[in-house]
């Protein structure tokens, strides 16, 4: 018996869906491209773009099972993950600058939580295929990160 209901946790996997965590980013986008953050923008969209191109030919190469499915391969690294981390960390980086308070890194950082959390819990995905993601988007939000800072200075 599972601790948390799987409708709960099904939606918090959701979180890291493309048409749910991609319109955020394009939104944040937008907005600091508009308040003259073009690069921090470019370099936010690019790094979204780059997530399949990470993630699809590491689930080919693993072929790993899933935890409820064990007959079927491609969860490692998690997708959802990579997508919901660079979505919602790049849009708080974007919208940092323009804020006088660390609001928006924290709801990134809990969305992605809770996407990962719920990946886990719902038996989507084993604990290292979220923490791989994470380790994998890494360099590409420093890199917004860096673009974001530059522009925005």
């Amino acid at each position: 018996m599972r601790t948390v209901p799987d409708a709960v946790t099904e939606r918090l996997a959701d979180l890291g869906n493309i048409p749910v965590a991609v319109p955020v980013l394009l939104l944040c986008a937008l907005y600091a491209a508009r308040r003259g953050n073009r690069r921090g923008a470019l370099a936010a969209v690019s790094a979204m773009a780059v997530v399949p191109a990470l993630v699809v030919p590491l689930k080919e190469w693993t072929a790993r099972p899933g935890p409820l499915e064990p007959w079927a391969a491609g969860y490692y690294p998690s997708g959802h993950t990579a997508t919901a981390a660079v979505a919602y960390v790049g849009a708080a980086l974007l919208l940092s600058p323009y804020t006088r308070r660390g609001w928006p890194m924290a709801a990134a950082l809990l969305l992605v939580g809770a996407t990962a959390a719920g990946l886990v819990l719902r038996g989507f995905h084993w604990p290292l295929d979220v923490v791989a993601s994470l380790l994998l988007c890494a360099p590409l939000l420093l890199a917004v990160s860096r673009n974001t800072r530059r522009s925005s200075g």
